[in-house]
C-alpha cells in the first residue's frame, strides 16, 4: 500500500511539474501567435516577396500547431482527471508538450528568418535562422538527450 501511495504521489508531482512548465511556455507562444496574427494587416506587408510570404505562413502554422499541442495537456487533464490512469495521462501529455516545443522552435526559427530577410536579405537571414535553429535543437533537445544517454551509460 505504501509503494502504491508513493507512486501516486510521484505521478501527481510529475503532472504538476509538467503543467507548471507549460505555464512558462504558453505566454511566449501566445505573444508570438498574436504578433503573427497582426503582421499581414500592418502597413507595408504587401511589399513582401513570395519567399517571405511563404516563410511567414510556415511560422504562422507552426505557432498555431504549437499552441494546440502545448494547451492540449491541460485539456486532456481536465477531461480525464478522474479516470484513474494518471501515468498514461502523464505520458500522453509529455509527448504533446514535446511536440509543441518542436513546432514552437520551427515557428520561432521561421520568424527569425523572416525578420532577417526583411532587414538584411538572403544570406544573413539564412545564417541567422540556422544558428537560432541549431540553438533550439541543441539546448531544447540535444543537451537533455545527451545527458540522458550519459546517465544511462553510468547507471
Amino acid at each position: 500500500m505504501t509503494e502504491k501511495k508513493r507512486s501516486d504521489e510521484d505521478l501527481d508531482r510529475e503532472l504538476i511539474e509538467l503543467l507548471n512548465e507549460l505555464r512558462v511556455a504558453l505566454p511566449g507562444v501566445q505573444v508570438l501567435f498574436a504578433f503573427l496574427l497582426a503582421v499581414p494587416f500592418a502597413n507595408g506587408w504587401t511589399r513582401v516577396t513570395d519567399l517571405q510570404r511563404d516563410v511567414f505562413f510556415v511560422a504562422f502554422l507552426a505557432t498555431a500547431a504549437s499552441s494546440i499541442l502545448l494547451i492540449a495537456p491541460s485539456s486532456y487533464h481536465r477531461l480525464r482527471w478522474r479516470e484513474g490512469d494518471k501515468e498514461q495521462m502523464l505520458r500522453t501529455s509529455n509527448r504533446l508538450a514535446i511536440a509543441g516545443t518542436v513546432f514552437l522552435a520551427i515557428g520561432m526559427t521561421a520568424v527569425v528568418f523572416l525578420i532577417g530577410d526583411i532587414l538584411f536579405k538572403g544570406t544573413w537571414a539564412a545564417v541567422t535562422a540556422a544558428v537560432i535553429g541549431g540553438a533550439f535543437a541543441w539546448f531544447w533537445y540535444g543537451l537533455p538527450l545527451v545527458r540522458g544517454v550519459a546517465s544511462a551509460a553510468r547507471g
